[in-house]
């Protein structure tokens, strides 16, 4: 039997709800407050390494992506994102591998000693979607990164574009894509979450 059911290609991003500005929650509303407590703790338990307990704020279903950044001319920012080649493609799975190997084994020498992060989250925005518990949330984030005894540090800017799902338990992140402003990442590595 023929069925004409496209499979996902695993490599393709599921594209977010659009952001309407008609569907924006208003600034201050308890929604919104909700929302700005949830990624002030995140950035809380990712700069004080309680990774297990992120976990927790994190959907089943997750899917938690950052695309390569071209530079290009004025008329081709369309292109500038290319999501067909990722820093990270993770879902539930590798993320929580990501988790254990830095928190359980030592093998992360990557991240042992671990960096020094600061997650400092501004302008955000929330969006209602055609899903009555879930919101698209739009937010800046600035993240600081120390590492060993070195006098400087690194500056990651970046946009993240994410999912937020509300259920009986709380808040659950279910979608994120984070948008680096670098063409040329300024840290030696991503083995921390954004």
């Amino acid at each position: 039997m023929e069925t004409n059911l496209k499979e996902k290609n695993p490599l393709e991003p599921t594209p977010l709800p659009p952001s309407l500005r008609a569907n924006r929650v208003a600034i201050g509303s308890q929604l919104y407050n909700d929302v700005v407590e949830f990624l002030y703790d995140e950035a809380e338990l990712f700069d004080t390494l309680r990774l297990r307990d992120w976990i927790a704020m994190v959907a089943k279903d997750i899917e938690y992506t950052v695309p390569l950044r071209h530079t290009r001319a004025t008329r081709d920012q369309d292109k500038s994102i290319v999501r067909t080649v990722q820093h990270m493609y993770d879902d539930y799975r590798s993320i929580m591998l990501r988790v254990m190997r830095v928190m359980d084994t030592r093998s992360a020498w990557g991240e042992d000693p671990p960096s020094r992060t600061k997650h400092m989250v501004s302008n955000i925005r929330v969006y209602r979607t055609d899903k009555e518990n879930e919101f698209k949330v739009q937010s800046y984030l600035l993240l600081t990164r120390n590492r060993f005894d070195n006098d400087r540090f690194d500056l990651v800017p970046c946009e993240r574009h994410d999912v937020l799902r509300k259920t009986d338990e709380g808040y659950l992140l279910a979608r994120r894509e984070v948008i680096i402003d670098q063409a040329v990442l300024g840290t030696p590595n991503l083995g921390i979450f954004l």
